[in-house]
């Protein structure tokens, strides 16, 4: 996709004024935006959506979205990105997870969560830097988004009509992420995605593009991709070996798909993570 920068999944917390994106990126993690003052623009996928003074958002970061104003020039906000295959391994009922895998932003009011929020995502910021701490931050994360996103569904439940009519459908994506981000580092194909839901392999990559917003074998190479950062960053393996370890099928395919997906050769980017 054109005019899209992929960013490396990895926990990350920050107070301050909005940054203004020249244009549209994405990244693997679980996002939440807490506005303290102010309120934020967004390109979602392309549709504009607003979150407002009080409000947090919840997103999966994989959708392209592009920070396009704060309203005031003056805002105050906190962002947090949590990898998407630590919050998988929470186990959250698939309502929920779904609810923040599709294409827009679940936006709830922060008094929902009964607890000071900015503060805890205050420690979360110290906690993310100290290899000791990360895990009670990731603790206190699952517990607050779980709070937010029942919030959500009981709002939900509560319209005329509540509920979605496609939650079966909402139920096999999430078997299919599931499937990808377990599986990755084999030599799937889509017919193995799609078998994980008992979809037909066109059905399957009809949905997952529908509520995902990319394409399984996008979604497939994105998770190689993000492995192969890890271990290009934290290991002296080779350029091979990692090819080999997150899942590619040569090294020829692996340099193709990274350096499009990072906009460097493996290489640079090693001698840039260090």
């Amino acid at each position: 996709m054109l005019d899209v920068e992929t960013m490396e999944a990895a926990y990350w917390s920050h107070r301050g004024p909005a940054p203004l994106m020249a244009s549209s990126h994405r990244h693997d993690d679980l996002e939440m935006n807490l506005v303290l003052e102010g309120h934020l623009d967004y390109r979602f996928g392309g549709a504009p959506v607003s979150v407002h003074a009080g409000e947090i958002a919840l997103f999966w970061g994989w959708t392209p979205h592009q920070l396009v104003g704060d309203g005031t020039g003056t805002g105050e906000f906190r962002w947090v990105h949590i990898p998407l295959a630590e919050v998988l391994a929470w186990g959250l009922p698939d309502h929920d997870l779904g609810a923040m895998l599709l294409n827009r932003p679940v936006v709830v009011p922060t008094a929902a969560a009964g607890r000071d929020v900015e503060s805890m995502l205050g420690s979360w910021q110290r906690d993310f830097a100290d290899d000791g701490a990360e895990i009670i931050a990731n603790l206190e994360a699952q517990a607050l988004v779980r709070r937010l996103l029942r919030h959500h569904r009981d709002a939900v439940d509560l319209r005329p009509g509540g509920g979605h009519g496609t939650a079966d459908a909402m139920h096999r994506v999430i078997d299919m992420v599931r499937f990808v981000v377990d599986r990755f580092r084999e030599p799937i194909e889509v017919a193995d995605v799609a078998a994980a839901a008992h979809l037909h392999p066109h059905y399957a990559m009809s949905v997952f593009r529908q509520d995902v917003g990319t394409t399984i074998v996008e979604y497939l190479t994105r998770c190689r991709v993000a492995e192969a950062q890890r271990l290009l960053a934290t290991t002296s393996m080779t350029t091979s070996e990692i090819a080999h370890a997150a899942g590619f099928g040569s090294q020829s395919s692996f340099y193709v798909h990274f350096t499009r997906a990072c906009g460097t050769a493996p290489g640079a980017y090693r001698a840039r993570a260090r």
